[in-house]
């Protein structure tokens, strides 16, 4: 069976599947149980030979003997088994479960990977199948896992202003199902549609990677943190089918709160999407038995100041991960450019001790978390010597007058063309103004109220044109952003007025 039919089997099965409440997520979990199984088994027999460490009688091939309720109960006694055991096979099955409750759609499942050779598949095929899957699983708002897809188009900008070079760690303290560690890999392999069609304009320059690179790429280079298991697993196996990892290695992705300590080690890149919730919290139980969530606080010595702003501790905790040469692209939402309190602190020591030198303005209509508006921040570490290291911004606006929906008119690579072109990735400091890009200096960032970075200048058209407003569509989805980001900074103060009142400040009335 050639690539493409394989890549309609495994979609046509997915949505028999969702007739029996089987959904992108569940789907994808099943598949990633057995592809992985399946793969193990491959790597076993010749001419690879290589040691899975899977217990015997828990392996592919106890596993595909087997039909209707005997297959069920082994399978889940399969899942249970691996779950326990070290290294990447625990952490591809932790805490799994069989969500095909149909034997015989159970059956049919195995008998389809076990008829491919997955090994010797091409890894563009593998890799673009499973990702799909993501996208899909992502776009079911039911499931909520869009809020760990980022837009692969921002993603592979992001890379090609970054230029990872080989023989450099990257590292992601949420990476969800691993979106920045396959693009920065596409770039340092080469590989990659989006690089064969656009490698031109992206400046990409091939390159062939020596033994020691190759195998540095695969074991060494990528370093992140996802505390959610099921996502963690997703990430894993995207990863794995990308040729990135070992079947008898130790995950290059730790399931772990990576704001909970500094961080073990100083990278060379950190490129990065953290949750766009302002509250870090904890969940317990109260002396009611009622499930109650408090505010958690990160007491860190490396951090400027302490606060439960998720995204700012991550902006802290980002700073104290790279190497003192290190560089960081991060997607950030407004309220971090111009909050006042903890806010202004951390921008004007972000300001002070790295160079701050790009700041991109985001359209809306992008994400699947609704009623986002953001920015990618890119700035470089600097020695700690007491000097101030910003010497400016620039600014590139991307959000006036731009209209982009999820289903209608997503964001692509080509509407990124103007902005890489703007950054001049191969030499940022011959930069010149256009009318999307404007530099402010430090003296005026720091001036301004609060050392806000929250920076516009573009005219907004559609305030005028009453004629030339967007599509309905398009007008209706910004509207339903907008609403939503009203009701999550009301959410914001009714969190924050109970703690208020509990200071002695009395409830007005």
């Amino acid at each position: 069976m050639n690539t493409s039919s394989l890549i309609q089997k495994v979609w046509n099965f997915c949505h028999t599947l969702k007739d029996d409440g089987v959904g992108y997520g569940d789907y994808l979990e099943q598949l990633t149980y057995l592809l992985f199984l399946k793969m193990a088994h491959e790597f076993a027999q010749e001419p690879y030979l290589r040691e899975s460490r899977i217990p015997r009688g828990y392996d592919w091939a106890a596993l595909r003997v087997k039909t209707g309720e005997p297959l069920e109960a082994h399978y889940l006694a399969t899942l249970h088994k691996l779950g326990e055991q070290p290294g990447m096979l625990g952490a591809i099955f932790f805490k799994a479960h069989n969500k095909i409750q149909d034997p015989a759609k159970l059956a049919r499942l195995v008998q389809m990977i076990d008829a491919e050779n997955w090994v010797g598949m091409d890894t563009d095929a593998k890799g673009d199948l499973y990702e799909g899957l993501l996208q899909k699983n992502a776009e079911d708002t039911k499931s909520g896992a869009g809020q760990y897809f980022t837009p692969r188009a921002l993603i592979q900008a992001m890379v090609a202003c970054m230029r990872p070079e080989p023989m450099k760690t990257i590292a992601d303290p949420a990476c969800g199902t691993g979106g920045f560690f396959l693009a920065a890999n596409e770039w340092l392999t080469g590989t990659g549609e989006w690089i064969r069609r656009h490698g031109d304009w992206l400046g990409h320059e091939p390159q062939r990677l020596t033994r020691t690179q190759k195998a540095f790429l695969r074991d060494e280079t990528f370093h992140g943190n996802e505390i959610v298991a099921a996502t963690r697993r997703l990430c894993l196996m995207n990863l794995f089918l990308h040729n990135i990892g070992e079947l008898e290695g130790e995950p290059s992705v730790e399931r772990a709160d990576a704001l909970i300590a500094e961080p073990k080690r100083r990278v060379d890149y950190v490129l990065a999407n953290p949750p766009f919730g302002k509250k870090s919290s904890m969940t317990f139980t109260n002396e009611d038995g009622e499930e109650d969530r408090d505010a958690l606080i990160y007491e860190r010595q490396d951090f400027w100041t302490t606060t439960s702003n998720k995204q700012l501790n991550f902006l802290q905790h980002i700073v104290s991960m790279l190497k003192v040469d290190g560089r960081a692209a991060v997607v950030l939402p407004d309220n971090v450019l111009f909050e006042g309190g903890a806010g202004e602190k951390i921008r004007r020591k972000l300001l002070e001790t790295c160079d701050v030198h790009t700041i991109l303005r985001l359209p809306t209509g992008i994400f699947y978390a609704q009623g986002v508006k953001a920015n990618v921040v890119f700035f470089d570490a600097a020695p700690k010597d007491g000097r101030v290291h910003t010497k400016g911004v620039w600014f590139y606006d991307l959000r006036t007058n731009q209209h982009f929906t999820l289903k209608t008119h997503q964001l692509k690579l080509e509407d990124l063309r103007d902005f890489v072109a703007c950054y001049k990735p191969h030499n940022r400091h011959e930069r010149t103004e256009t009318e999307r890009f404007r530099y402010l200096a430090y003296d005026e960032l720091i001036a301004r109220d609060k050392a806000s970075l929250d920076v516009f200048w573009l005219k907004d058209d559609s305030l005028d044109k009453l004629d030339d407003l967007p599509p309905p569509d398009v007008l209706q989805q910004e509207i339903i952003e907008h609403l939503e980001a009203a009701l999550a900074a009301f959410r914001d103060v009714a969190a924050a007025l109970p703690k208020f009142e509990e200071r002695g400040h009395p409830q007005s009335g």
